[in-house]
């Protein structure tokens, strides 16, 4: 099987090894099992050809297992579309990794900001949230939807000086320098009307203690220094000069607000949330926007919860992405029917309906196969009855050539009288 799919990613797993679980399940199945059969087999042949020898197990790792790739990486924490090349598929992946437009939803929590933007980092700051207000919120629609500069966080795989930026944080080792931002452009920004209700289930993160706060102002100080930037859209709109917003204004955590937060007794502290929905290019942090939501509002902002919503034509509510599940908890002649129409139809197939069609069309030929083996024995029964019938010798009655006497048989004597 050769071509593009997608799959649904859980939360709490890497993009590398999530695409692993699925080589696991799809390499159990016969089909790839014969495709891999004769992949060794037709490097074995041209390797002997070429060399003369037999190859070994390492030269064959390679053709030994499912060519598969992902178009696009997410965070552990964020789940949703993954695009997935299998296959001679695998050639078409780059059309995902470039120009490329998703769909995220996602929610966060103002008050704190965090080393890598979300709930898996490290506190870098916290802030104030009293001053927070829906119109100054909503807002936050046009000042972030268009062209506009964005600066990625220092737990991304971008490279500073040779160096990957999350290994400076890992190693806690200062930034030499700031890090530069780049141009993306978010095409569309929508608020949920529960954005600053404190009525959800998630917890605010807090510093442990006050040599751990110390520690993080030296290691993490750069990166308050991150500049802030609004669409050319809405700077052009409303004659601003310049896309760059000063951030220095921060609102500090009130001494209130902190013993509401700290308080032992009062663990059910909840943070205002922050929900919505983006369309975005390719290169975009959600994170990073997150971030700088929470600036433009006087206050930081961290993210609690990711959903890969769309990536190009594959889509969670166009159904037309697979789970995990699909492969696992189906038997094979029911997945492999669904994903082979899936690899030469593309995203227009629905997964669902297909998956509903090929159990129904399963249960149909196993209920054929069921009457058609029960007629099979019905005939044989019958034929095996009218052979029996046939063969069966009626039993003869033989007539005895002595008479009965009240004593039993007469004898020869008798016989001649």
């Amino acid at each position: 099987m050769n071509g593009i799919f997608a799959i649904e990613k859980p939360s709490g797993v890497t993009s590398n090894s999530f695409l692993q679980q699925l080589k696991n399940a799809l390499m159990k199945s016969t089909i790839f099992q014969k495709d891999i059969q004769k992949a060794v087999m037709d490097r074995s042949q041209q390797y002997a050809k070429e060399t003369g020898k037999k190859p070994s197990k390492r030269k064959l790792r390679k053709v030994s297992q499912i060519k598969m790739g992902h178009g696009g990486t997410l965070d552990p924490l964020a789940s949703g579309v993954m695009v997935i090349g299998i296959g001679s598929g695998t050639k078409k992946l780059s059309e995902y990794l470039g120009n490329c437009t998703k769909i995220y939803e996602t929610e966060a929590l103002f008050g704190v900001a965090t080393t890598s933007g979300d709930s898996e980092g490290d506190i870098i700051t916290e802030t104030s949230v009293k001053h927070l207000t829906w119109d100054d919120l909503k807002t936050v629609e046009a000042k972030f939807v268009g062209h506009l500069k964005q600066t990625p966080p220092i737990y991304a795989a971008l490279k500073l000086n040779g160096k990957p930026l999350y290994e400076y944080a890992r190693e806690g080792i200062p930034l030499p320098k700031a890090i530069e931002p780049r141009q993306i452009q978010i095409y569309s920004l929508q608020l949920f009307s529960d954005s600053l209700t404190r009525d959800h289930s998630y917890p605010i993160l807090k510093l442990q203690d006050v040599e751990e706060r110390e520690v993080l102002k030296k290691l993490n100080a750069n990166l308050m220094e991150d500049k802030l930037y609004f669409s050319q859209e809405y700077c052009e709109k409303h004659g601003l000069k310049s896309e760059e917003v000063e951030v220095g204004n921060w609102i500090p955590l009130t001494d209130e607000e902190r013993a509401s937060i700290y308080s032992s007794k009062n663990d059910s502290y909840r943070a205002p949330l922050l929900h919505f929905k983006t369309s975005v290019s390719s290169g975009t942090y959600i994170r990073s926007l997150i971030s700088d939501i929470g600036k433009s509002m006087k206050s930081s902002c961290y993210m609690v919860k990711l959903i890969r919503c769309q990536q190009q034509e594959w889509a969670l509510d166009k159904n037309n992405v697979f789970t995990l599940d699909d492969f696992e908890h189906n038997d094979e002649e029911i997945w492999s029917k669904v994903l082979e129409k899936v690899l030469e139809e593309g995203s227009k197939v629905n997964i669902e309906e297909e998956f509903i069609r090929a159990k129904a069309e399963a249960k149909a030929e196993a209920k054929a196969e069921a009457e058609a083996a029960a007629k099979v024995a019905a005939e044989v029964n019958v034929e095996t009855t009218e052979a029996t019938a046939a063969t069966t010798v009626e039993p003869v009655t033989v007539q005895s050539t002595a008479e009965e006497t009240p004593t039993g048989k007469r004898s020869r004597d008798d016989e001649k009288m």
